[in-house]
């Protein structure tokens, strides 16, 4: 079995970051064409694109504040116009911020990672999916974290918001199921990336410890699960949460 995706449309936002990168050549891998969303990484997104477009991938770079209902519209157009109708959006992105305590941390922390996490979600369905209900046909997929379920210490504007996104994934399940649109969540936990790889900090005992597999996983792992999802070989998954973490993490039943 392959995973063939050569005659979908993918968007993938926050595609010139560190697990959106390795989720576009994979998408792009598979034969989709490829939106590569990005915010202020023009200079990562543009050479991502050059190195797609040299492997024979139609893709496109496009700007947006995911945390605007105007700018993601202008997304959606820009993508229709040169791509397509988008069959897949992968919503990926999300702010950066310094992790301290809830009494610590500051209130525009958590009005950030409530815009990033749950809004930018609500305006991206709310730009893609009519059309995907047109065509009876499409993938939402969202990378959430293993922080939701842990809600360590530090964590709470990030665990917060994507618990926020949890709820709202799972309402849209079952409001898109009926068209024919699976809605899905990835969740990594504390993944190897280019970063990581580039700083020579792979190892971390004290974390690994805690992992079923006794190691960390790769942004690599992450990518993988958004293919088979947005393939036709998970046509039948749909609400789900999936931890790409090693055990680390386990939904209950």
């Amino acid at each position: 079995m392959d995973i063939d995706l050569r005659s979908r449309v993918c968007v993938v936002t926050g595609a010139s970051g560190e697990l959106g990168r390795v989720i576009s050549r994979t998408l792009g891998a598979a034969g989709a064409k490829v939106a590569l969303h990005y915010f202020s990484g023009e200079d990562r997104a543009a050479a991502l694109l050059e190195e797609l477009q040299s492997l024979g991938v139609a893709a496109m770079t496009v700007q947006a504040d995911v945390t605007e209902v105007e700018s993601v519209a202008a997304m959606h157009k820009a993508v229709k116009a040169e791509l397509g109708p988008a069959d897949v959006i992968v919503d990926n992105a999300v702010i950066q911020y310094t992790w301290v305590s809830v009494l610590e941390q500051s209130l525009e922390d958590f009005e950030s990672q409530f815009r990033s996490c749950v809004m930018h979600n609500v305006h991206m369905v709310k730009a893609f999916a009519p059309g995907m209900i047109a065509k009876g046909w499409g993938r939402v997929i969202g990378i959430n974290t293993e922080c939701a379920m842990q809600c360590l210490e530090n964590q709470a504007a990030y665990a917060s918001a994507k618990r926020g996104m949890d709820g709202l994934y799972r309402v849209l399940a079952r409001e898109l199921g009926p068209n024919g649109i699976t809605v899905n969540q990835v969740a990594p936990g504390w993944m190897i990336s280019d970063q990581v790889r580039a700083d020579g900090t792979e190892s971390q005992p004290d974390y690994e410890a805690k992992v079923l597999l006794n190691r960390r996983g790769t942004d690599q792992d992450v990518a993988n699960t958004v293919a088979f999802l947005a393939s036709d070989l998970a046509e039948f998954i749909t609400g789900a949460f999936i931890p790409v973490c090693g055990g680390s993490v386990m939904p209950t039943i």
